[in-house]
């Protein structure tokens, strides 16, 4: 392992005003987005969306610094054959993979699950690292409910993304380590609050357990919220003062950066987060995001499968990536969003 490398990739990922592109949904979740706006989820239709994103020049050069692939993706060529990854290149970003296998049900603990996809990763990284990849993305989910997460879930998943980020490291890959709380429930935010510390430290000790170099990371956790359920949101100052609260005393400065989920937030809510965070400042690390739907929804309601409608999803790919560029140096305001509407 070659830490200076490791980290300056993952400075890279989390380079000020820029953010990570999560372009890595699975064949079975672009197809419920694809249906939503009425297209047929077909291998060429889901390389022309997303070569549409990768060649918005603009946005992919000024606010993305990364984008995560699918499996599918990483391998595709573009329209005029080249390939994805050396479009997301050219435009000065870094490609990165979603290695993980998804879920499965967790033994002994009704309702709850543990992300697999541990067996042979060692020998699918290379040939990630060969095509291109320099960092790779592995997400756990913990969900709160009545008697939940147990403990038994929280150190099952925060011990395989420990073991995950050692074989990043070990193939010269940055892992970008994802345990995300679910905000599906009708918690309040400081339930989120305790669940997510939870969660963070047993993934710092198992990190620590398996000898992973924090400067060679990035963490993408979830934003401290209320649960979509909840009978009262907290208001954007509570998220952020929490949030930032609960890093502090879960994630130390070794860590170059945190790329956030945008984790069913609307858009503006996960930018306004995002923004009040970063002016709140006097930060060991860097707060950026990595967000998939709350980057894409804009863009793929404005294609809609049409190419006489690439220039206006980019336009529309290009304000979001632009909105959060700015959230992530604490410099947007609402007023923006107005005008570009």
């Amino acid at each position: 392992m070659n830490l200076a490398d490791l980290n300056k990739v993952a400075e890279a990922m989390v380079a000020p005003g820029k953010g990570i592109l999560a372009a890595d949904e699975s064949s079975g979740t672009i197809k419920k987005r694809f249906d939503t706006i009425g297209v047929e989820s077909t291998e060429d239709n889901r390389r022309d969306y997303r070569e549409l994103l990768f060649r918005s020049r603009d946005a992919m050069a000024r606010r993305i610094s990364g984008v995560i692939l699918y499996d599918e993706t990483i391998w595709q060529k573009a329209k005029d054959g080249t390939p994805l990854v050396k479009l997301i290149q050219d435009a000065g970003a870094i490609p990165g993979i979603k290695v993980d296998e998804g879920t499965q049900a967790l033994p002994g603990c009704p309702g709850e699950l543990v992300t697999v996809g541990l067996d042979k990763l060692a020998e699918r990284l290379k040939k990630y690292y060969d095509q291109g990849a320099r960092f790779a993305k592995w997400r756990a989910v913990i969900d709160i409910g009545r008697g939940t997460p147990s403990h038994t879930a929280i150190y099952a998943n925060a011990h395989a993304l420990a073991r995950y980020a050692a074989l990043c490291q070990a193939a010269q890959i940055v892992p970008i380590v994802e345990p995300e709380v679910l905000m599906d429930g009708d918690h309040d935010i400081d339930t989120c609050c305790r669940v997510t510390e939870w969660m963070l430290k047993e993934t710092f000790q198992q990190l620590y357990f398996q000898r992973v170099a924090l400067e060679g990371m990035v963490l993408k956790p979830n934003m401290a919220v209320s649960g979509k359920k909840c009978a009262t949101r907290a208001p954007v100052a509570e998220v952020a003062e929490k949030t930032v609260r609960l890093l502090k005393n879960c994630v130390p400065a070794a860590v170059p950066g945190i790329a956030f989920l945008s984790g069913g937030q609307s858009d503006e809510e996960a930018t306004a987060h995002l923004d009040a965070m970063n002016k709140i400042g006097g930060l060991p690390w860097k707060l950026t995001f990595s967000y998939g739907r709350a980057l894409q929804a804009a863009p793929q309601k404005a294609w809609s499968g049409k190419s006489q409608n690439v220039a206006a999803a980019q336009r529309a790919f290009s304000h979001r990536a632009e909105m959060n560029g700015l959230a992530s140096l604490g410099q947007w305001k609402a007023d923006l969003e107005k005008k570009a509407a």
